[in-house]
């Protein structure tokens, strides 16, 4: 009988939710089968997952055509699609979220990407979800971004799950690390319970090698004299985002022995886990599972897509590593300015936000597009 080398993961502290969402894998049993016997304990969504699920799937016509005789506008057909997907996705994983004692068991839906730079809009639009889609075990996905802080404070503050996206830069995690422990102590002064709120901080990895990688190699084309220098550059490939996130992870673990988190978690709080994101491993040269072996550690989660998570099943070498060759990973991020490499890793940060903000975009417009035509078509004469 072979082995399932996700359910080895747990035992290490780490949880494997999975990165997509369908109502083909609701109606066929999948994502029951995923949740209670292939060891996923949470589900990770976004626009350009939906616009995957959506557009061309003759399983959603039904919906479209009553919401049309309804007289519904676009947004509020898609809305009324994909909260349907996410309510049946959190009563799948409710027994998850009871059992683990709401450790697990999360669904995230993502705010309208094209509101990432709006503080007040995400935050009416948090609320709105939450309170649409009447789940517990919701978690509201809100981008990293400047504009996007102050509304994970105020959500947290009201009482809702959050799971903060988009994150790139050790920086960014430590201030939306800071931003759910505000929300938590706005919510105290309050005199409310913070002990049913959760948090997960969305952690980037492959895109970060995938940029980096293409800046060495464009500077390996154009040449390089000394075969030292080009060593050099070699050696920093496919190793920036594990790097970077074993670092993130020390800041994460000084942060809960900070005073203030000390103070919250003697109150119920629990600890907002770093979540590794964007973990299929993009260039075919490179280790399949990389992204999970290399950072399976305590309190965190990986989200992971269908693909990989079979991938990991099957293959993946388990063991406790976030914290090993930490020294190394802050030699290698410290090395990238090296006169000799020269990659501006802030600028690779900012570059990597912007663009991924659009990588939202396209897919939510693209979507609207397509219900668009498939209402014309569903549409009575």
């Amino acid at each position: 009988m072979s082995t399932n080398h996700l359910l080895e993961i747990k035992q290490y502290g780490q949880s494997i939710w999975m990165d997509n969402l369908s109502r083909d894998i609701i109606q066929s049993g999948e994502l029951k089968d995923l949740v209670e016997n292939q060891g996923i304990s949470g589900i990770t969504s976004n626009p350009a997952i939906f616009e995957k699920a959506i557009a061309g799937n003759v399983i959603y016509d039904a919906d479209i055509e009553a919401a049309v005789r309804a007289n519904l506008p676009t947004d509020k057909i898609y809305e009324s699609l994909v909260f349907a997907d996410i309510r049946y996705a959190c009563d799948i994983l409710r027994p998850v979220y009871e059992a683990s004692n709401r450790l697990d068991g999360y669904v995230s839906i993502e705010v309208p990407p094209t509101i990432a730079h709006d503080t007040e809009a995400t935050i009416t639009e948090a609320r709105r979800y939450f309170q649409e889609i009447g789940r517990e075990n919701l978690m509201i996905k809100i981008p990293g971004t400047e504009p996007g802080l102050p509304a994970v404070e105020q959500v947290i503050a009201e009482g809702m799950n959050v799971n903060i996206t988009l994150l790139f830069s050790v920086e960014s995690y430590v201030n939306t690390a800071w931003a759910y422990i505000r929300g938590l102590e706005k919510r105290l002064a309050e005199g409310k319970d913070i002990s049913r709120i959760a948090s997960v901080a969305s952690f980037f990895l492959s895109r970060i090698d995938s940029n980096i990688d293409a800046k060495i190699d464009a500077k390996l084309k154009k040449g390089v004299d000394d075969i030292s220098v080009e060593a050099k550059l070699r050696d920093v490939k496919g190793k920036v985002a594990i790097a970077n996130a074993k670092i993130a992870y020390q800041e994460y673990k000084k942060i809960i022995q900070s005073d203030r988190w000390k103070a919250l978690a003697a109150k119920g709080a629990t600890v907002q886990r770093l979540l590794w994101a964007s973990t299929s491993t993009k260039d075919p040269h490179y280790n399949d599972v990389m992204y999970i072996e290399e950072l399976i550690g305590r309190d965190t989660v990986n989200t992971v897509p269908p693909a990989t998570i079979k991938a990991c099943a099957d293959h993946c070498n388990v063991g406790d590593r976030l914290e090993t060759d930490v020294d190394n990973a802050y030699t290698l991020i410290k090395n990238l300015k090296d006169p000799d490499i020269n990659i501006d890793l802030d600028a690779v940060m900012d570059e990597l936000l912007v663009e991924g903000i659009d990588k939202f975009i396209q897919p939510f417009q693209s979507l609207m597009n397509s219900l668009e035509d498939k209402i014309k078509v569903l549409s009575p004469v």
